[in-house]
């Protein structure tokens, strides 16, 4: 079974995606986190280039790895002077980082209109860099920029870029579509001239998602050769993004028998997903590959059917090895046998044919006819079941709840203050908060008072909020419906809420929110 090298570039190509911005605190949860993915190099940034890699790279120094080893990343040196004369050199080899990710010019366009220089300098510059640094007991990985393009360019000045890199010993050459756009069958036929060309270097892929092809391409690299994959989790990354990691890494794994990641952490990735996620301040596309919210989730009836009968005649692997879930989702073409399954969820000894099956569907129908939605809003269906099934365990009771909206001539700022009153088991609680409007208020201030009795809403956040006005032509006295998406550390779930009010119908999709977080925390064996 070959074994693939992975390389995470999320602090370093990632960090310069558009809406990412990451604190030092932030770089030093990516790297923890990348470490128990059991990544093997974690590409850490620049030490030098500006006052907050610095400081990460300061702190980073107390950080116990049981895996990932740190990599440093900077460029060849500057024309027409000496490696060892070359300031930027000569503080990634004082860096503290064993290895470096050094880039070069492969492209001849770059080193004409770019670099100003020749191409024997450009040549000189990749060859001195990397010498200089093996002489520094560095371990290399030379990341050819614009490999692709340049090869389509100029072949020949292409590979003799990556020759000098090998035999200045560089330990991987990495092959990088820097603009993202070379095709599948470019990525095999120059993955096999640069084989037959370099025999014995190890090769690594390192692609952009221009052309939505840097999952594929990374992929069929690996078939044509290359031992080391780059990319970022989740995909970020400048323009479109890079190399989506979690889905790579599972193509490799589980459809084409590559060692990889072991096999605990691979049964965790989209807990893992959920986590970068959080640091990162994102949310994940429900239709993203593997750990996506709906990568299982089924809606048609004819594929609710099949799957029930055979997983694999509606999904390409088993949702639970990579940590997902299969949904089967409520709609008007998913029929009774999706809600008698929701049912089953719940309690799995009730049966078809029993008379409270019949009293639950008709609830639901109920429900719906009022304007609730229950496709997608699995938690607040689960909640409905369980309170008609007479399982359901309610944590708070919620005595009286007032929200209080401001004008204020800040443009954009809408503050807003709740004032709910809550209580659990004997004990009632006041609390106030402050936010962005009233529902943000009565989220902090709901909070406040549970996390009293829960500590462990402290890991539980809003991720996602939309709403809907059902019968616009009532204007004003129109019934709304709220869907608020949720998550904490391992979970991503939706609620729903309806009302001809639209701070009510939030608060009921918030309630349940939260209601179903500490349900998961019970069922999980957390208690209060």
């Amino acid at each position: 079974m070959k074994k693939i090298t992975y390389l995470d570039s999320t602090l370093r190509d990632g960090a310069q995606g558009e809406g990412i911005s990451f604190s030092t605190q932030d770089k030093l949860n990516i790297v923890k986190l990348l470490d128990e993915l059991k990544i093997d190099y974690i590409e850490a940034g620049n030490p030098f280039s500006n006052p907050k890699d610095m400081e990460f790279f300061e702190k980073l120094a107390d950080v116990k790895l049981s895996h990932s080893k740190i990599a440093a990343f900077g460029s060849t040196r500057r024309k027409n002077i000496k490696a060892e004369d070359d300031a930027n050199l000569k503080a990634l080899v004082s860096c503290g980082a064993d290895i470096l990710v050094i880039f070069g010019k492969s492209w001849d366009l770059h080193v004409t209109d770019v670099l100003n220089t020749t191409y024997e300098e450009n040549l000189n510059m990749i060859f001195d860099t990397v010498s200089f640094l093996k002489k520094n007991g560095k371990k290399v990985i030379y990341d050819a920029e614009h490999f692709f393009d340049g090869y389509k360019n100029n072949n020949k000045y292409a590979l003799e870029t990556l020759k000098m890199a090998h035999k200045a010993g560089a330990d991987h050459l990495c092959l990088c579509d820097t603009n993202g756009g070379s095709l599948t069958l470019e990525i095999i036929e120059i993955m096999e001239v640069v084989k037959k060309e370099l025999p014995d270097a190890k090769i690594g892929i390192h692609t952009h998602n221009d052309s939505e092809m840097a999952v594929a391409n990374s992929v069929v690299a690996v078939q044509h050769g290359a031992t080391m994959v780059q990319g970022t989790l989740l995909g970020i990354g400048e323009r479109c993004g890079n190399a989506n990691l979690l889905a790579i890494i599972p193509t490799l794994q589980i459809k084409l028998g590559y060692k990889g990641i072991p096999t605990e952490a691979l049964e965790s990735l989209t807990t893992f997903a959920i986590k970068a996620a959080e640091i990162m301040n994102i949310t994940i596309p429900n239709g993203m590959a593997y750990v996506g919210k709906s990568a299982f989730a089924h809606k048609a009836g004819m594929h609710i059917d099949g799957v029930t009968k055979l997983s694999s005649s509606f999904e390409h692997i088993n949702p639970e090895k990579v940590g997902n879930n299969r949904r089967f989702l409520m709609s008007e073409v998913a029929g009774r046998s999706t809600l008698i399954k929701a049912i089953q969820k719940v309690d799995k000894n009730i049966k078809r044919t029993d008379a409270i099956t019949d009293e639950v569907i008709k609830l639901i129908k109920e429900k719906e006819h009022r304007g609730y939605q229950y496709e997608g809003a699995d938690a607040s269906l689960e909640l409905l079941i369980r309170k008609k099934l007479g399982l359901y365990k309610s944590y708070f009771e919620l005595v009286t709840f007032r929200t209080i909206t401001e004008q204020h001539t800040k443009g954009g700022y809408f503050p807003a203050t709740a004032i709910v009153r809550i209580k659990v088991d004997d004990t009632i609680e006041l609390s106030v908060g402050d936010g962005q409007g009233p529902v943000d208020a009565l989220d902090k201030a709901l909070r406040k008072a549970l996390e009293k009795f829960y500590p462990n809403l402290k890991n539980f956040k809003l991720t996602d909020y939309k709403v809907r006005i059902l019968d616009s032509e009532k204007a004003s006295s129109a019934t709304t419906r709220v869907i608020i998406e949720s998550r904490d550390e391992k979970n991503i779930f939706t609620t729903v809420g309806v009302s001809d009010d639209i701070i009510e119908a939030s608060f009921k999709a918030l309630v349940d929110a939260i209601e179903y977080k500490l349900l998961l925390d019970e069922n999980n064996g957390l208690k209060k």
